[in-house]
């Protein structure tokens, strides 16, 4: 599981969070979890695998926002107690 985290210029309201999070569901099927803050110009992915990062950026970009930074990091469930889910 990977967690990608993109900065996102742009962003104002819920409203603007869900047009990005929509983009990233269409382009990408795949993700399993999609959510943006525009309070911290985010917008952050889990997926299976790693995403392609030029194709992420142009579904950002298509929305009217803009995508400036990404990062892509392992990601790994926890349980409630700090332990690594089964």
């Amino acid at each position: 599981m990977y967690e990608i985290i993109v900065s996102v210029e742009g962003m104002a309201c819920g409203m603007c969070e869900s047009h990005v999070n929509d983009a990233v569901r269409k382009a990408f099927p795949q993700v399993k979890k999609v959510t943006s803050s525009h309070g911290k110009g985010t917008t952050t992915i889990l997926s299976e695998e790693n995403l392609d990062h030029a194709a992420l950026f142009a579904a950002i970009d298509a929305t009217g926002y803009k995508a400036t930074a990404i990062a892509s990091r392992p990601f790994e469930r926890r349980s409630l107690f700090g332990g690594k889910r089964q």
